[in-house]
């Protein structure tokens, strides 16, 4: 694998990392007990796998029917789900209302919420020029590693780096994209 290959799955990891990070210490700051984290920890990176292989699936069929453009639109829904990310982290959006994000229903769902990224990710995966399974190892390692961290810190953090993260995933995954369909247009380092 390049050098360059290497920033480009490390560089997608992080920003999905900030999201899952962002959640993790919303629930972090009510305090957790090491099992309900090593839970959670297993929940997030499953659904951020999970997610970006059945975006794979779809960007695969994609590519089939669309070609090259299909690279394209990868990286638009990067785009895409990045802005959307941007509009609730500005526009305050209720999370988790009255989920309990650490089992059940609200864990499955907060699960599901934070992969969705994941989907546009796998998407636009196979046109980065990654191997698959380096990029799901790296994904499920920034996952667990995201959520340990947002965990951990979440009662020293508090709300400010919560919504902070959240904004911030959403920046990086819009420019994400933009630099990836430059980097294919241009057709760097691919």
């Amino acid at each position: 694998m390049t050098v360059a290959s290497f920033a480009k799955i490390l560089f997608v990891a992080l920003s999905l990392g900030l999201d899952v990070f962002a959640v993790s210490v919303g629930v972090g700051m009510r305090g957790t007990e090491r099992a309900v984290k090593l839970r959670i920890g297993a929940a997030f990176a499953f659904a951020e796998v999970t997610m970006t292989l059945l975006g794979v699936g779809i960007g695969r069929a994609a590519g089939k029917l669309l070609g090259d453009s299909a690279g394209y639109l990868g990286f638009a829904a990067l785009v895409a789900v990045g802005g959307y990310m941007i509009y609730e982290a500005l526009h305050g959006t209720e999370e988790g209302g009255g989920f309990d994000l650490s089992r059940g229903w609200g864990l499955t769902l907060g699960a599901l919420s934070i992969s969705l990224d994941s989907l546009g990710i796998g998407f636009s995966i196979l046109y980065i020029g990654v191997p698959l399974g380096v990029s799901v190892i790296f994904i499920a390692a920034a996952s667990v590693l995201s959520t340990a961290l947002g965990l951990a810190l979440g009662k020293r953090l508090g709300m400010v780096a919560e919504e902070r993260a959240a904004l911030w995933a959403g920046i990086v995954l819009v420019l994400t994209g933009l630099a990836f369909a430059g980097l294919k247009y241009f057709r760097v380092g691919a």
